[in-house]
């Protein structure tokens, strides 16, 4: 167990596809302690598995990341100390470890082919047996295993796991923890590249990681860590694992089951990122006075191992669609409209740069909508009825289907004559007007069933903002201009405004 001294953790992410939303629930756990105790956060890429290297994923888990607000203090894009960052340019690092364990025996070259290791394990699977490599090449020269069958010319070298190996350790989250014994790993593959299992202690070590916070999906794997850890005569660092996110089913969460596994996803679909980082982090930890809504410096302040849950949480997205909504009500309304900004110019709502009028009009929205969207992909269908050219406006068909009927023409006639005469167009102008001339004293409606035409009408949707808020925003000519077009397709008769 590493001794006092700064403390300093690391997330290891692969550039293998699109950043994990699981980087990111490590990431923050991570980084809040290390905030806490005023330590070092480190990115480093774990790049070795070429055959699954995409090059633009590392760029996407800097940007995702920053998105987050989960900034690191050392990494490949920052440089610092122990240099370099990525684990493809640190090849020259792992060898010399490699020879000091084959030099002490505890390790051995394995020049076994492919083939032959996918037969043992078939052949291991029908008999019903634990499945592991069976040490042919343990205690053989080159000469020697090339005499029997599937060999290859290209070794590997494999950890040498003794025969009573220890199998507990004290984890921060979940106190003592056995682990089952592990297989003789391959350390060193063909090509030269390392494993992870033998990057990730290595690299470790030359880094200074104090604690090293994972999944628990990487219990099973800490006791080869911690003989390498010994056999190396490093320092153990503490170990935390956290408990795996799932999928409702309580299987794990992946990209194939779950597009909410790719943290991208959640920039597309409009979520804020303060609260899936809090949403993460309930899924993982609890507040000393249960509160649910919290920031990231509060749960950072409060930082306790003791106060993780070792269940693994069930990715709910409804509960993160209800944080959400809470930190967009919580946002300034020039904030609001700066994050709204970039959903309605992807709409083609608002071009880019937005031209003045197209800023007024989203300002003149915010207090309208603000308190209506969970989700910021949400405006475009609310408020694209502001901003879309006349000459484009069309009444979405359900809408048309529900509301736009011939025995609402005569309404949306009456509320045209009305604010025909309206002079001093303002909400509450508009409203009296309409009011007074589809409610008692007029049609004698109930304002629902009166709006409801005259909501289709006007913003071409079942639901909107707050009409008479609407109307005043889009104005006199507009409005009825609508009004009676809607009329005239049911048949009224009606000459357009």
């Amino acid at each position: 167990m590493t001794g006092p001294g700064p403390v300093r953790v690391r997330v290891a992410p692969s550039p293998t596809g699109d950043p994990h939303v699981g980087t990111a629930y490590m990431s923050l756990f991570n980084l809040a302690f290390a905030r806490q105790q005023g330590g070092t956060f480190v990115l480093r890429v774990e790049d070795t598995d070429r055959a699954r290297f995409r090059a633009d994923s590392e760029q996407q888990v800097y940007d995702t990341l920053h998105w987050l607000g989960l900034d690191w203090d050392e990494g490949p894009d920052k440089g610092g100390p122990y240099a370099p960052y990525r684990q493809s340019e640190r090849l020259d690092t792992y060898r010399p470890h490699v020879d000091r364990l084959l030099a002490d025996g505890h390790a051995y070259l394995c020049w076994c082919s492919g083939e032959r290791l996918t037969a043992m394990r078939e052949e291991q699977q029908r008999r019903k047996v634990p499945t592991g490599y069976d040490r042919l090449c343990v205690g053989k020269s080159e000469a020697e295993r090339a005499e029997l069958p599937g060999f290859s010319p290209d070794p590997v070298v494999r950890m040498l796991v003794p025969d009573a190996p220890p199998l507990s350790f004290v984890d921060l989250v979940r106190g003592e923890v056995s682990a089952p014994r592990p297989d003789d790993q391959v350390l060193l593959k063909a090509d030269g590249f390392p494993t992870y299992h033998l990057a990730v202690v290595v690299d470790d070590h030359l880094m200074g990681i104090t604690h090293v916070v994972r999944g628990e999906e990487w219990i099973s794997s800490t006791p080869k860590h911690l003989l390498l850890f010994d056999w190396l005569g490093w320092e153990r660092p503490a170990f935390a694992h956290m408990p795996l996110l799932r999928n409702a089913d309580k299987s794990k969460i992946s990209k194939r089951k779950n597009p909410a596994a790719r943290l991208t996803w959640f920039l597309e679909q409009g979520y804020l990122p303060e609260a899936l980082l809090n949403f993460l982090g309930l899924l993982g930890y609890s507040l000393p006075d249960g509160q649910e809504v919290f920031s990231f410096e509060e749960m950072s302040r409060t930082f306790d191992w003791g106060r993780i849950n070792t269940v693994g949480p069930v990715f709910d997205l409804d509960k993160l669609g209800w944080l959400n909504g809470e930190h967009v009500r919580r946002l300034s309304e020039d904030d609001f409209a700066a994050r709204a900004l970039p959903f309605l110019q992807r709409a083609g709502l608002v071009s880019e740069p937005a031209l003045p009028e197209q800023l007024e009009v989203l300002r003149a929205l915010v207090p309208l909508v603000q308190t209506r969207v969970a989700l910021l992909s949400e405006l475009p269908a609310l408020v694209g009825f502001a901003f879309v050219p006349e000459e484009e406006f069309a009444v979405e068909p359900s809408a048309a289907a529900k509301a736009l009927t011939p025995t609402n023409a005569p309404v949306l006639l009456a509320a045209a004559d009305a604010l025909e005469a309206v002079t001093d167009w303002t909400t509450a102008s508009v409203q009296a007007a309409v009011d007074g001339a589809l409610l008692e004293g007029g049609l004698g409606l109930k304002r629902g069933k009166a709006y409801l035409p005259l909501r289709a009408a006007v913003s071409g949707a079942s639901v909107s903002p707050p009409l008479p808020e609407s109307m005043a925003l889009l104005g006199r000519e507009r409005v009825l201009r609508r009004l009676r077009a809607a009329a005239d397709a049911l048949g009224a008769g009606a000459d357009v405004g």
